[in-house]
């Protein structure tokens, strides 16, 4: 599996959710997804520190059960792991101080999932949501004295908005900081719906744009939107459902029956073959889903494919 260079890191091209671990998923069937993504070269998994609180005895049960499997498999030094935190209250069941980007919430998180997962150290951390009411000075203080600290070696930005990431980083640059490695959006091929959480981030026309300048990689989420790419029809992934979306998908299945591949592999190329590192989060938590999404990075798509996938 091709991998990135980002931050000092070796991500792998596709990413393994770790969302449903503990809760949607147990046991051997989670080992199985692990061992087979670990199998097909994938090193980069995913989680954060509010999974899965809106679940009965779900919060912190996704970090806590990817801790496990690392203790299964022996590989923590193969493995990249990317948390979350700093994400705002949702009562009653995940309450949070009002300034859930202060410096000592930001710590607290990260020991919470220091100590779930088991480690002593989180690869990749991302600030879940962003907070305009805090300069970014503050933030990327906080977050650098982390750095310093060995508590995480690369910071990125969850559904924060590209002007706030080129603020922050410009930043980090001038007071010799490290700064965001990576942005974790919301982004598939489908036309974006306007979202149910006004916090979460969909990548736009103008955020490809500054990706492109940047070469910002972003590790999406999303990334078949929610299943609409998976099936026949819009049956699953009706957040995603409407006009431009629909006509997105009976492209991609014309052309996946053209090359031979599925609509969901065709989806998911489709994001590999932006101009700048695109890392889809894959969040299925059946093996036969997964060895299909797997299989997506052996799709290789034209310029003139890509962008008649999107727009005839």
């Amino acid at each position: 599996m091709k991998r990135y260079r980002v931050g000092g890191l070796e991500l792998s091209c596709l990413c393994q959710s770790a969302a449903a671990f503990g809760t949607g998923v147990r046991g051997s069937d989670m080992y199985r997804l692990y061992d087979d993504f670990r199998l097909a070269g994938g090193n980069f998994f995913d989680t954060a520190h509010c999974y899965c609180f809106w679940l009965e005895n779900g919060m912190g049960a996704s970090e806590r059960a990817l801790g496990a499997c690392l203790r299964r498999s022996g590989d923590r030094k193969q493995v990249i792991i990317g948390t979350k935190g700093g994400h705002p209250a949702s009562v009653p069941k995940y309450p949070r101080p009002d300034s859930y980007l202060a410096p000592e919430v930001i710590a607290s998180d990260i020991q919470d999932s220091l100590e779930r997962l088991g480690v002593d150290q989180i690869d990749l951390y991302f600030l879940h949501r962003d907070d305009p009411r805090v300069p970014v000075a503050e933030i990327m203080d906080a977050v650098n004295a982390e750095v310093a600290r060995g508590r995480i070696q690369c910071p990125g930005a969850s559904n924060w908005a590209t002007n706030r990431i080129e603020e922050a980083n410009a930043y980090a640059a001038k007071h010799h900081l490290t700064g965001f490695v990576a942005s974790q959006p919301q982004w598939n091929l489908a036309h974006p719906n306007p979202p149910a959480d006004p916090t979460m981030k969909s990548i736009s026309p103008d955020d490809e744009r500054w990706h492109t300048r940047h070469q910002l990689p972003v590790v999406a989420y999303s990334p078949t939107a929610c299943g609409y790419f998976a099936c026949e029809g819009p049956l699953t992934g009706r957040a995603f459902d409407n006009l431009i979306s629909r006509q997105r998908h009976q492209r991609t299945r014309q052309l996946a029956a053209q090359l031979g591949v599925t609509p969901n592999q065709i989806a998911l190329a489709w994001l590999m073959s932006q101009p700048f590192p695109v890392i889809p989060i894959l969040g299925t938590t059946k093996p036969a889903h997964q060895a299909d999404a797997l299989g997506a990075t052996a799709v290789h798509l034209a310029a003139a494919q890509v962008q008649w996938l999107r727009s005839g």
